[in-house]
């Protein structure tokens, strides 16, 4: 039987915005219940922010509020550090030195873990304590946790995920209300589902670095961010969504990470997915992975992808295995096992349909001369409509659905057909999932 090294763990956290706040709620408001799941009590001494007079929906009480990040980390008391600040700047600063100081991390930072995680978790074991970050993908979604221990046995063959809400929230008002992308943003700013400076949402950049993450657990390589593909939801327009919903697609933002061979295929991109799709039907700010393994087959992971309370969760949730493990002596004892760097596929290699819509001169022979120009790039058309829609004087708007096709030949082909005289404009270029 293990015995036990503490009779209490002492937690303190670094930044008090959303998740910061969503974290310290649950640690004060659910206190009795978090000592009886970890056998002792778990006491939250210090929360460190730079500006207290910013609502927060949560009084944090005066007796816990610090001005500096260092008063938590020197604290020799304290014994688990939640860092809550974001980005990769002093939040890596922060998560470094409180590891070099022999203390557990949580944190939900997916920049910060898809960027230096492979260090961070190398100094956390040569410590001998533990680094968390269950919050830094899904939300209050359990993901982590489940692909690092419950699914471990198995060979993760396919990751397939909507992992931001906010551009989930976004294409579903496009969708619902018919709008274009520039509206949908506005009301979703409004609402408080996007940021001021909405960027890493729209670009696909958040959900580039929690696929990473994903990745690097499912296949036990390490990922370098820089080198993965990424396209955001800025070009996707309400006239697309709604050629979807007639070939009986929706559109969503997925993050994708496939074992191929000896290779990981690892991108973020808008795609045409069937409606019968498991992903299809998730909505609004809601985030779903679907993760396929050799011998599970598919197994599927829904709820609230973000927020202060869902998010809060996650990380009290890791502050409980880090309190479990030291009160039994066991920190450390799961150290990061991405020992390989597998070959990555180049986006040029990555094969798909696609879904085009151009806009053409309307006039007899179009549709062939452009059908001909695909074939003599080896892409194969499966199917060609021309709606009648009005897209301005003497023009005509056509879509195509393509076979699969490497990705090489279809930009070759876009590119020398953009160039034909009676093309006015390849409006856009959506790739086919599922």
């Amino acid at each position: 039987m293990a015995t036990r090294s503490k009779d209490r763990v002492v937690v303190g956290v670094v930044g008090c915005g959303t998740v910061g706040t969503g974290a310290v709620q649950v640690l004060l408001s659910n206190a009795a219940w978090i000592a009886g799941r970890v056998g002792a009590p778990v006491v939250l001494k210090s929360v460190a922010d730079i500006d207290w007079t910013r609502p927060r929906g949560f009084e944090v009480p005066e007796a816990l509020r610090r001005s500096d990040a260092e008063s938590v980390i020197a604290d020799p008391e304290i014994d688990v550090v939640v860092e809550a600040i974001g980005g990769v700047g002093m939040a890596a600063q922060v998560v470094r030195a409180a590891l070099a100081r022999g203390k557990s991390v949580v944190t939900p930072n997916k920049e910060l873990m898809a960027k230096q995680g492979g260090e961070l978790l190398a100094l956390a074991s040569e410590k001998g304590v533990d680094l968390m970050f269950e919050g830094a993908v899904g939300g209050g979604i359990p993901i982590i946790k489940p692909m690092k221990e419950s699914l471990a046995g198995d060979t993760i063959e396919r990751i397939v995920g909507i992992v931001n809400g906010t551009t989930n929230y976004i294409l579903t008002g496009m969708a619902r209300e018919n709008r274009d992308f520039a509206d949908a943003l506005a009301s979703t700013q409004a609402l408080g589902y996007a940021e001021a400076d909405p960027t890493a949402d729209v670009e696909g950049l958040d959900s580039l670095y929690k696929i990473a993450i994903l990745a690097s657990i499912a296949f036990g390589s390490r990922v370098s961010v820089s080198d993965l593909y990424h396209e955001g939801i800025t070009r996707v327009t309400a006239a697309d969504i709604g050629y979807a919903r007639q070939l009986g697609f929706a559109v969503k933002l997925l993050a994708i990470a496939a074992r191929l061979g000896g290779r990981v295929d690892i991108r973020v991109h808008p795609a045409f997915i069937p409606l019968e799709h498991p992903l299809a039907s998730i909505s609004d700010v809601f985030n779903g992975v679907l993760v396929r393994g050799r011998q599970v087959g598919d197994v599927m992971f829904y709820g609230r992808g973000a927020g202060q309370g869902p998010t809060g969760v996650a990380v009290v949730g890791d502050v409980v295995d880090c309190a479990r493990n030291l009160l039994h002596g066991a920190a450390g004892r799961v150290p990061c096992r991405c020992g390989c760097s597998l070959p990555l596929l180049p986006m040029e290699e990555v094969v798909c349909r696609n879904y085009v819509r151009m806009r053409v001169t309307d006039r007899p022979g179009v549709i062939g001369r452009i059908a001909t120009c695909f074939g003599s790039h080896g892409v194969s058309l499966a199917s060609v409509f021309q709606p009648d829609t009005e897209v301005g004087p003497g023009l005509a708007e056509i879509v195509w659905i393509t076979h699969a096709v490497q990705e090489r030949q279809m930009r070759a082909a876009l590119a020398e057909i953009a160039t034909l005289p009676m093309v006015n404009e390849v409006a856009s270029v959506i790739r086919l999932e599922g």
